[in-house]
């Protein structure tokens, strides 16, 4: 029986059947983008692991990854957990008791002689704080059930990888509209990405939260030990990072009358915190991923709207992207440049040819 479509348009319909089923594939699938992008994060920071155990050492691949799975539950998912659970719950009580944030103020107006703000204003902005807080940062409050089922595909996804990683970048070298050197610049980017928004920050926000949360029991200031894992928090963003945390802490303490305390509090911050950042920043830079720190800032202002926390990773990898992009289509378009120039060259000399032999 004869199809009723001609092959032109068989095969505009076979790519809008794709778009469709595609389109409900990714619509259906928005639910759990955190755990791909987490089993691809992960995926790469265990790469160096996985190939060491089962290249060099032969070990079996599947022993291997529920190695690597275990690890990374016990050492990554459920400290920052934890933390995040931390957080969360002390900004929560701080939004339903904002007597003592609304003392502070008053204690920072009398000291300054200005008004900051109102305390409807300081009570709505303490509200948003944390509702904003629960819904970027995971935890079980969101639902014990979601965030099980988004902690299974992480690990499943994760688990394939690796078992059939053959496979799996024998279809991304396939499928991806891309030159094999392309792909080479844009699996070195997502590398040094990793390194240095995953590895490289963390080790540097993980001193710079404790640092901080020393200085201020050091200094006697409340609940040291939350604020340093807010501290640990805040220095993912580059340049404003912990002194949101130390310098209200110091003011805080000047406006109290405690002048010894909130001096100390500033003069370490400024000394030795952001100094430290600064130290291990330039040291980390080239040895874990050579990223600007303009790239990370305006990256994590792209990422973590969209994609909450993990957000600190692909806001600056997406960037990273386009730049390498723009650079391949650069370069694209300069070597069709240089073979139309050559072309025309080619066909010059042959029309200067046919002359010569007419002659």
């Amino acid at each position: 029986m004869t199809n009723i479509y001609t092959p032109q348009q068989q095969r505009v319909l076979l790519i809008t059947s794709l778009l469709i089923i595609g389109g409900f594939i990714v619509v259906g699938l928005s639910g759990y983008v955190s755990a791909f992008l987490g089993a691809g994060i992960l995926y790469v920071v265990f790469q160096p692991w996985f190939r060491a155990l089962t290249v060099k050492r032969k070990w079996n691949r599947s022993l291997v990854t529920a190695l690597l799975i275990i690890f990374s539950l016990v050492v990554i998912i459920l400290p920052f957990l934890t933390l995040s659970l931390l957080l969360i719950g002390r900004i929560q009580y701080y939004s339903q008791h904002t007597d003592d944030i609304l003392n502070l103020v008053k204690k920072a107006e009398d000291l300054t002689g200005y008004q900051i703000t109102s305390p409807q204003n300081i009570r709505s902005i303490t509200q948003q704080a944390a509702s904003y807080a629960s819904k970027l940062l995971p935890s079980l409050a969101g639902g014990a059930l979601d965030f099980i089922v988004i902690l299974g595909v992480l690990f499943f996804t994760l688990y394939y990888m690796f078992v059939q990683q053959e496979d799996f970048l024998k279809g991304l070298r396939k499928y991806l509209p891309f030159k094999r050197d392309t792909q080479q610049e844009l699996g070195e980017s997502l590398k040094n990405n990793v390194n240095a928004n995953v590895l490289g920050q963390l080790l540097v926000c993980l001193v710079q939260g404790v640092l901080t949360g020393a200085t201020l029991w050091i200094f006697n200031v409340p609940d040291a030990p939350f604020w340093g894992v807010v501290a640990f928090f805040m220095a993912f963003v580059p340049v404003l990072g912990t002194p949101l945390v130390w310098g209200p802490a110091g003011l805080i303490k000047l406006s109290q009358g405690d002048t010894g305390e909130g001096v100390g509090i500033l003069l370490v911050g400024v000394i030795v915190i952001i100094n430290i950042d600064n130290l291990l920043r330039i040291m980390l830079a080239k040895r874990m991923g050579d990223i600007h720190p303009l790239i990370t800032l305006a990256g994590i202002v792209l990422g973590v709207p969209i994609f909450g926390i993990l957000g600190l990773v692909v806001g600056p990898l997406l960037l990273s992207y386009f730049i390498v992009l723009i650079h391949v289509f650069e370069r694209e378009n300069k070597k069709q440049e240089e073979e139309v120039i050559k072309d025309e060259e080619r066909l010059e000399q042959k029309a200067e040819q046919a002359i010569v032999k007419k002659r």
